[in-house]
């Protein structure tokens, strides 16, 4: 009798866990509800990034995707991987040759792979905007944008590339409007004043109808330290903070729209800068290092593993100090990253706004190699 007591007892006890648990998980997904009913930005964009993680293509299909929602406006910003020409099967059939006893492919003509594989462009963008537009019963989601692109290797190049091949925006009401069962998905995409690359399969880009994702950082208003500074500051008397902001004011004197980012889940990125130069168009990340001592080569990778990670045009590793040769080989190698040593700091600071800084310790000589 008292064996069986205590396992009652412990039933009782799961039970009890169990229930707790299932409240709990209950209580969140409640709150996550209201939370998308009020189009908080955090919920929305959890609950776009489930509907697009649950979405189930064949093989050979990417799922990275990336988005931003505007709680004010309703607006929604989608950035989607698109698969490559690969994903369309060079043979149209396969026939058996009783001569041989083999099967031999049946190639699919090469104009024939180039409009499947438009084809299969245009039908996954529409379906990703059907999706998101399908599961959203709140209405939070009032319209879309949407950019579609590649990731590969520039064939005269030999670099990695990411152009947009697809954009387009539209309304949920306009959309509603659409029979997708019955539309040809290249003309509904033009219907929709979409932009589509002319000629998908060797990569021929379109300009992204909205280029920057901003609200993937976390802004913070700006600070106004060169105000305090003495005649010639010392750049090292500077706390990170105040040193990350004047940075920021380099770039904007230099000409480059400029914001700092929160010190939050940022991937060490200080501040974002815009070129809006129609030609050279493009989003730089920039992370700032006071120190007296050679920026380390992890710190470099690891910017080039952010650059690529927020899709930015360059980064931009400022210091107070020098960098290595390993460093400096690796940023040339990469092509996007751009280093910035105290020295450099020196001259633009003079140049652009006029201020005669001393940055840190003077780097050690190279030996001649």
């Amino acid at each position: 009798m008292e064996k069986l007591d205590r396992a009652r007892a412990r039933h009782e006890e799961r039970n009890e866990r169990e229930s707790v648990r299932v409240a709990e998980w209950n209580a969140g997904v409640e709150e996550r509800r209201n939370a998308y009913r009020d189009r908080d930005v955090e919920a929305v964009e959890w609950f776009v990034d489930q509907v697009l993680a649950a979405s189930v293509y064949p093989q050979g299909f990417p799922k990275a995707h990336q988005v931003s929602y505007q709680a004010d406006t309703g607006d929604l910003l989608v950035e989607i991987d698109l698969p490559l020409e690969d994903v369309v099967p060079a043979a149209r059939a396969y026939k058996y040759v009783k001569t041989r006893d083999e099967l031999t492919a049946v190639p699919r003509p090469e104009k024939e792979r180039h409009e499947l594989f438009a084809s299969v462009l245009a039908q996954t963008a529409l379906r990703t905007v059907y999706e998101l537009f399908a599961s959203d019963a709140e209405g939070a989601l009032l319209s879309i944008a949407l950019n579609g692109h590649v990731a590969t290797i520039d064939r005269a190049t030999g670099r990695d590339v990411h152009p947009c091949l697809i954009t387009l925006q539209a309304s949920k009401e306009e959309f509603g409007q659409l029979v997708l069962t019955q539309v040809d998905p290249r003309a509904c995409l033009k219907h929709l004043r979409s932009l589509i690359s002319p000629n998908p399969y060797e990569l021929e880009p379109v300009r992204p109808l909205v280029t920057f994702d901003l609200t993937k950082f976390r802004l913070m208003d700006g600070m106004d330290v060169v105000a305090g500074l003495d005649s010639r500051p010392v750049l090292l008397d500077l706390t990170p903070t105040e040193f990350e902001h004047l940075v920021r004011q380099l770039f904007e004197a230099i000409g480059l729209e400029s914001v700092n980012t929160r010190p939050s889940q940022d991937e060490g990125v200080d501040a974002i800068a815009m070129n809006t130069d129609p030609v050279m168009k493009g989003l730089c990340v920039i992370q700032a290092k006071r120190t007296a001592k050679v920026v380390p080569y992890e710190t470099v990778s690891a910017l080039a593993g952010t650059v690529e990670h927020k899709r930015a045009a360059k980064g931009i590793l400022v210091t107070t100090s020098w960098f290595g040769r390993a460093s400096e080989a690796f940023a040339n190698e990469h092509g996007r990253l751009e280093l910035l040593d105290g020295a450099n700091l020196v001259h633009l600071f003079k140049e652009h706004m006029g201020l005669d800084v001393i940055p840190g310790p003077v780097p050690p000589k190279r030996r001649p190699r």
